[in-house]
């Protein structure tokens, strides 16, 4: 083995190892065995971001979640050429489950507003991967439609008490 690949080991070790630690607390893959989330930890990237880049656009099918290691990026949604900033994301968030399980097209783009670095999984490791365990497939659907549930909930709770607009628009967990 030569010195330059020696040196880096300790350092792939860390990021599996911090990879694994993201993936063990994220709702999607917590329910999975430790054995899984190593495949998955190796599998994941780390991709960094500029402000002003997209990590993706509205309409697109780009087949990957995201987890915020660091940085903010900006949720936004253009409708009529106007465009709205819906929500900002940060360290610990984690989007894009749907888009691991089948073609989603994003109904919002994601900006970063300021550097960033995301762990990022393709839909095409995940499905090659759990295509090897299509037992667990089911504890995946139930901690999403956990998660669906739990935001419709709080969605009630929060919001939709004086605005009748909104409580005509909810039921999104009777799908």
């Amino acid at each position: 083995m030569n010195s330059s690949v020696e040196k880096n080991e300790p350092c792939q070790i860390c990021e599996f190892q911090e990879n694994l630690n993201i993936l063990r607390e994220i709702y999607f893959f917590s329910v999975l065995p430790l054995e899984l989330l190593k495949v998955f930890a190796y599998l994941c990237t780390r991709e960094k971001f500029k402000p002003g880049d997209y990590l993706f656009t509205q309409d697109d099918d780009d087949g990957q979640a995201f987890y915020f290691i660091s940085g903010q990026a900006d949720l936004i949604r253009t409708d009529n050429g106007e465009e709205e900033t819906i929500r900002a994301y940060g360290p610990g968030d984690f989007s894009g489950a749907l888009s691991l399980l089948s073609n989603t097209r994003k109904l919002f783009s994601l900006k970063a507003t300021t550097p960033l670095v995301c762990l990022i999984l393709s839909r095409e490791k995940f499905v090659h991967t759990m295509n090897q365990h299509p037992q667990l497939m089911e504890s995946v659907f139930q901690a999403v439609i956990e998660k669906i549930h739990g935001w419709e909930e709080l969605f009630i709770a929060e919001r939709s008490a004086g605005c009748n607009a909104c409580r005509r628009k909810i039921g999104v967990s009777l799908i």
